[in-house]
């Protein structure tokens, strides 16, 4: 029974890691590729 216990903790030790290495690449690292994009110049006359 014990051993049990110690497997099922590395398995949710393991889930935890993976999903806190998912949110971290979604929020930090995607977010800095938006912020790396420029504005498109619109073409055209422009009246002021």
């Amino acid at each position: 029974m014990e051993t049990f216990l110690e497997i099922l903790q590395e398995v949710l030790k393991g889930i935890v890691r993976e999903v806190g290495a998912y949110f971290f690449r979604k929020n930090i690292l995607e977010n800095k590729k938006t912020a790396l994009r420029r504005r498109k110049l619109k073409g055209g006359s422009h009246k002021e």
